[in-house]
């Protein structure tokens, strides 16, 4: 996988051999990914911009955000880049809880944040949205920009459409997300999703409250079980 590499498996029908080769590509990413993944215990993901830096409120909020979902027994999932990931993670981290990062190869950026306990790469922004996603309980929208909203209205369909298990998404920081709620509101009076639908996002400027909701609700629906090494698929402990 090189940075920056031409994203052609996107243009049309290539040649039988090349995408024989992209298939055990992206097979060999997921594989990676849920080897990596499936031990680590439950995850709660936050998602947010990566243009934030340390003193900016945003930041100091997300590091918080980690540091609670350490508390909770929980490990704090990120897209593993800089701003509000390294916040996240970074608050894990200091609180010694477990942080994962799942990082994107880009030509412009990210480099890992260094607040990592496990750090996966992945060539596709696909693969890495369905393993930040399969592990986690909760997720956590901070503010952020077109990556962060594609994530955010991905996920959110799948609970809509119970393609996925319903579990708390907070939405974090009104003022922000004040245009885009209002939007969401007009789409309900033109009767393109439901009032229902609103309900599957809380809107909070509070931590407190949005680990609260995470908190409950993940006690009224899950059971966390461990689970069982297999030594003949070589899952060492």
């Amino acid at each position: 996988m090189v940075p920056g590499a031409t994203p052609v498996y996107l243009e049309g029908p290539k040649s039988r051999s090349f995408e024989i080769g992209f298939l055990y590509r992206v097979i060999s990413q997921f594989l990676m990914g849920f080897r990596k993944l499936h031990f680590l215990g439950p995850c709660i993901t936050v998602f947010g911009s990566a243009r934030f830096k340390e003193n900016h409120t945003w930041y100091e909020a997300a590091k918080l955000f980690g540091s609670r979902i350490a508390d909770l027994g929980f490990v704090t999932m990120t897209g593993g880049g800089p701003g509000i990931m390294e916040a996240a993670n970074r608050g894990a981290f200091e609180n010694k809880g477990m942080s994962v990062g799942c990082n994107i190869i880009l030509p412009f950026e990210q480099q890992a944040n260094p607040y990592l306990h496990v750090n996966l790469s992945f060539e596709h922004f696909f693969v890495r949205k369905v393993l930040l996603t399969k592990y986690s309980y909760a997720f956590i929208i901070m503010p952020g920009g077109f990556g962060t909203m594609d994530e955010f209205f991905e996920t959110l369909t799948l609970v809509q459409t119970k393609t996925m298990t319903k579990f708390p998404i907070v939405l974090f920081g009104k003022d922000y997300y004040k245009g885009l709620w209002d939007y969401i509101d007009y789409m309900v009076d033109a009767g393109t999703i439901s009032r229902e639908d609103l309900k599957l996002v809380l809107l909070t400027d509070d931590i407190d409250e949005a680990m609260d909701h995470i908190k409950q609700f993940i006690g009224d629906n899950f059971t966390l079980k461990p689970r069982k090494r297999l030594w003949w698929l070589f899952e060492k402990k």
